[in-house]
């Protein structure tokens, strides 16, 4: 613990000069209502204590992405190191085992867990019989129900994840268009079929005789040609191993070509070109992003694995390698491997899938899952791999229908039903293979597509993913209740009108989830 606490020390320090202002207006925010708290009751400081600590975590989160190598996020490993010191951790501040340095603040309360509520561990005392189906009907049905700002299809499921059963159901077994909640599914399937430490491979190959180098796609589209890889795969790093081993067999010129047979199928999304996601090919750099950025809508190249070729041939060149412009081939099974870079580990591509609700790693994880199964790595095979991977959990997978990895096609039909199945097996202690579906879910008011939302209420307790198509909103994650539990929910409305009121009217209704 106390190397842990030092290894962690000077990225707070950094987040705490950077993010001063923040904290402080967050302070301001909720002095109010700290100050009301002068009673026992226990939700009441959860609630507050998981909401101020994750202002602090949130830097960590900015800092160094929402996820490691571990595939666990920053912020909660972090808790970890000071789960036995009363009042939350003091991020190396403290005074050593005397208490706090006199004249310091007192340390913040920590970040609660994902997982807080499950095996009685959230709530002092023990853990309480979850909120009685009528009462939850109370608290939802005028939300989800009775609010016309959801539209003319509206489903709806809330499940305690202690025990498995549904506490709440709006036609919940009614199939209808997810949107991005459909990468639960992906992120599932991909975790059953491959395990949480698998990782995607690129590689060069010689040809013998020929001189004839290939650069093979591996999926990866996390794969970066950027100065500063950040723990990703490098395109930079990959031609400078090559380069060494070209040199090593006396070649300084070569026919450079490259494979992208790994996926079949048009590699065209049927929305056709968009800003969200590039085309689906085995080879591309930095998703094929045509400015600085690193997720969200952005212009993308019309060739991302050409483009990925001609900018590893610029980087071979820097390394005195002369390479030919590059053509479409394939690597026959006599080239020789020169070397390979790989991703972080499934199970952090997840998270960040997730987290960013990023469409190229959806469409990658759900071709994987293909190609792991034995299916045919296109649109259609990748669906099916998917709907298998869920049939085989025993999940119920009637009416739902998967035609991409993303939820970007309209054709995709999903129940809350099986939204909630898929955070409950998530959750189950035999399956910790999948943990990383709950850790990757952004948390309101601080990561990823909950980034702006919840300024208030559930800020920091709701954990879910988002999903918003044109006539299309939905929310699907984990929320704690005041007495301990955590609960599963899943809201999808179809024929929205106004995006903005029907969001708002989901974001309340996991907010009641969540209060007393």
């Amino acid at each position: 613990m106390a190397r842990a606490a030092d290894a962690v020390r000077p990225r707070l320090a950094r987040f705490a000069r950077a993010t001063g202002p923040r904290v402080t207006r967050f302070a301001r925010a909720t002095a109010p209502r700290l100050t009301r708290i002068t009673g026992p009751k226990t939700w009441q400081y959860t609630a507050g204590a998981a909401t101020a600590g994750l202002a602090l975590a949130a830097g960590v989160v900015t800092a160094a992405g929402p996820w490691d190598s571990t595939g666990q996020r920053t912020a909660e490993r972090d808790r970890a190191v000071a789960l036995d010191h009363t009042g939350g951790a003091d991020h190396g501040h403290g005074a050593g085992a005397s208490g706090t340095a006199p004249g310091s603040p007192r340390p913040a309360p920590s970040a609660g867990a994902v997982l807080t509520g499950l095996g009685g561990t959230g709530t002092p005392g023990g853990v309480k019989a979850a909120p009685g189906a009528g009462n939850l009907a109370d608290l939802l049905d005028p939300l989800l129900k009775d609010d016309p700002a959801l539209g003319g299809h509206r489903a709806a499921a809330v499940v305690d994840l202690n025990t498995g059963k549904r506490l709440y159901g709006l036609d919940s077994d009614a199939a209808l268009i997810p949107a991005s909640t459909t990468k639960i599914a992906t992120a599932t399937a991909a975790l059953t079929a491959m395990g949480p430490d698998h990782r995607l491979t690129t590689r060069t190959a010689l040809e013998p005789d020929t001189g004839e180098l290939v650069l093979v796609g591996g999926g990866d589209p996390t794969l970066t040609a950027r100065e500063e890889a950040h723990g990703l795969a490098s395109l930079r790093t990959l031609a400078e191993k090559t380069a060494a081993a070209l040199k090593k067999r006396d070649v300084r010129k070569v026919t450079l070509s490259y494979d992208t047979t790994l996926y079949a199928g048009p590699d065209l999304h049927p929305i056709g070109v968009n800003e969200n996601l590039a085309r689906v090919t085995a080879l591309m750099a930095d998703e094929g992003r045509t400015d600085d950025s690193t997720s969200g809508p952005a212009p993308r190249v019309p060739d991302p694995a050409d483009a990925a070729a001609r900018t590893f041939a610029d980087l071979l060149k820097q390394h005195g390698i002369t390479a030919s412009p590059p053509g479409p081939s394939k690597a026959t099974g006599r080239a020789t491997t020169l070397a390979t870079v790989s991703s972080p580990p499934l199970s952090a591509l997840v998270e960040r899938m997730l987290t960013n609700s990023d469409n190229d790693l959806a469409e990658a994880l759900a071709r994987h899952t293909a190609v792991a199964t034995g299916k045919r790595a296109d649109f259609a095979g990748a669906g099916a791999a998917v709907t298998a991977r869920l049939k085989q959990l025993g999940l119920p997978v009637d009416g739902a229908r998967f035609h991409d990895g993303s939820g970007l096609d309209r054709t995709d039909l999903i129940t809350a039903d099986l939204l909630t199945a898929l955070l409950t097996e998530a959750a189950d202690p035999a399956r910790p293979q999948l943990r990383a579906v709950l850790t990757g879910l952004p948390v309101a008011h601080f990561t990823g597509t909950m980034a702006g939302r919840y300024t208030d209420g559930a800020a920091g307790l709701v954990r879910a993913k988002t999903g918003t198509l044109t006539g299309v909103n939905t929310l699907a994650g984990t929320v704690p209740t005041p007495d301990g539990r955590l609960l599963a929910f899943a809201f999808l409305a179809n024929a929205t009108t106004d995006p903005y009121s029907a969001q708002t009217t989901l974001d309340r209704a996991a907010t009641a989830l969540a209060q007393p």
